[in-house]
């Protein structure tokens, strides 16, 4: 059978090399996986099939492997795995739901565990017996794990999650096994500063949890990390086979914030999670968990970006695709920085807004014309904010691209997605690939991208 990947995220190699030897080890097969391509797959034609095939991977149970870029209707895993010959559909039961971070929690405690559970919660609506992954793509792990961490990674234990990439100690993670412990191991843990309200469990009779918790922040209903951190918790006490009322208190919230399409009031509806003093309103779950991408300007720009890696010897330095978590700035000695939000903090407080570093979509290193091509991704319908936004990027340049690359000439140029022009007239845009999937070419686009197109229809001829 087809090996099916679906994903909003670009798909990088070693991930995928990651969940072959995992789907290999799963199916009991064995697998060679050392020389992995990301080759898109071009009609007849020559136009793009919005198919990517992955070669340089053979197992025995395995035909071909295709990755397809979809969108999740609310809260999505960054891929779902199918194992069948014919092409997924939102009916179809995926084999895993992976979801996958390059944040441990030596850069944050929060987003490395507590930002993401609130998938998996989510997901067990649509699949409930689709296999769930945390995957840690790590740069670095953490000697010392935080109390934090810890918790976190025992909550999707408990709830069924699988972790991979990440040496854990058998003796400390472990599933919970009942509500008591549950309680108990978020008790002994430190507190949080003052001023900040502390998670706290406190269970009443048979009948009765609260937990403590801020949900509200920038004005509504986003608290992202505490939105994780209290759905995971409700979950796993519903998990644990306690049928009282579950109640979060000290949420900061008001009614008007509290509106049927967040994902946490979807996520409450289900699990019978109450907001002390609001009503929540009835929330109806849309009906597919996820749809074929078709519109967004990402499926231009990580086009270009697999089109550059597997047919050219240049790569990305930076990413920041569209709906897709945000990348390291690789130095050239190999460094992993991750960007500053203003070139200056205490003056952006003042009011200078001028010190807010605007970030590209994607860095490209040409080496073979010592040249650094930062990238504007955009739809077509706005290309000319792209165009214009191209006049964003100097402290970026400043603080990243000639510091760290400096005999490096720096490219500007837009990258789009959409319509059905098979033209372009701005000398801004370097590369269209519009709604029939044909390869356009700006009249001034980067040698790099010329080369990589070129080499990518000589592999089609």
């Amino acid at each position: 059978m087809n090996f099916w990947i679906l994903t909003e995220e670009r798909p990088k190699k070693e991930v995928l090399k990651m969940i072959f030897e995992y789907f290999a080890k799963d199916q009991n097969c064995g697998f060679f996986g050392d020389s992995i391509r990301i080759i898109p797959i071009l009609n007849r034609d020559k136009t793009f099939s919005f198919t990517y095939e992955v070669i340089g991977f053979k197992c025995a149970k395995v035909d071909k492997i295709f990755i397809k870029t979809v969108s999740g209707n609310s809260s999505f895993t960054d891929f779902l795995v199918f194992y069948q010959d014919n092409l997924p559909t939102e009916k179809d039961t995926p084999l895993y739901a992976i979801e996958e971070t390059k944040t441990d929690d030596k850069e944050s405690r929060n987003t490395g565990v507590y930002q993401r559970c609130s998938k998996f919660v989510f997901i067990q609506n649509y699949y409930p017996k689709t296999k769930l992954i945390m995957l840690y793509d790590v740069i670095e792990q953490k000697e010392k794990p935080t109390e934090t961490y810890i918790f976190g990674t025992r909550l999707l234990m408990t709830l069924g999650v699988e972790i991979l990439g990440k040496k854990l100690n058998p003796d400390i993670y472990k599933p919970f096994t009942s509500i008591h412990e549950l309680i108990i191991a978020k008790a002994k843990m430190r507190r949080a500063p003052a001023g900040n309200v502390p998670i706290i469990i406190n269970q009443f009779e048979d009948d009765c949890i609260q937990v403590s918790g801020r949900l509200f922040k920038c004005g509504g209903l986003s608290h992202d990390p505490n939105i994780g951190a209290l759905s995971i918790i409700s979950a796993v006490i519903r998990k644990l086979g306690f049928k009282g009322k579950i109640e979060i208190i000290m949420h900061g919230l008001q009614q008007k914030h509290v509106g049927k399409t967040n994902k946490f009031v979807q996520i409450a509806n289900v699990l019978g999670i109450e907001l002390e003093g609001l009503t929540l309103p009835k929330a109806t779950l849309p009906e597919d968990y996820w749809h074929y991408e078709t519109k967004g300007e990402k499926l231009g720009t990580i086009f270009i970006h697999l089109v550059v890696e597997n047919f050219t010897e240049s790569y990305s330095i930076f990413e920041n695709h569209a709906g897709c978590e945000k990348g390291y700035f690789v130095t050239k000695d190999g460094q992993h920085l991750a960007l500053e939000k203003y070139a200056d903090r205490e003056a952006y407080k003042a009011g200078d807004k001028n010190q807010i570093i605007f970030i590209p979509d994607l860095v490209l290193l040409d080496i073979a014309e010592t040249e650094v091509i930062t990238i504007e991704g955009k739809k077509y319908e706005f290309k000319q904010s792209g165009i214009e936004e191209l006049n964003n990027y100097d402290i970026f340049d400043e603080r990243y691209l000639k510091p760290y690359y400096p005999e490096y000439k720096i490219i500007r140029t837009v990258v789009l997605y959409g319509s059905n022009n098979e033209q372009i007239a701005e000398i801004e845009v370097g590369f269209l690939l519009n709604e029939k999937g044909k390869l356009v070419l700006g009249i001034k686009a980067p040698k790099l991208f010329k080369r990589a197109i070129s080499n990518l229809l000589d592999y089609w001829n």
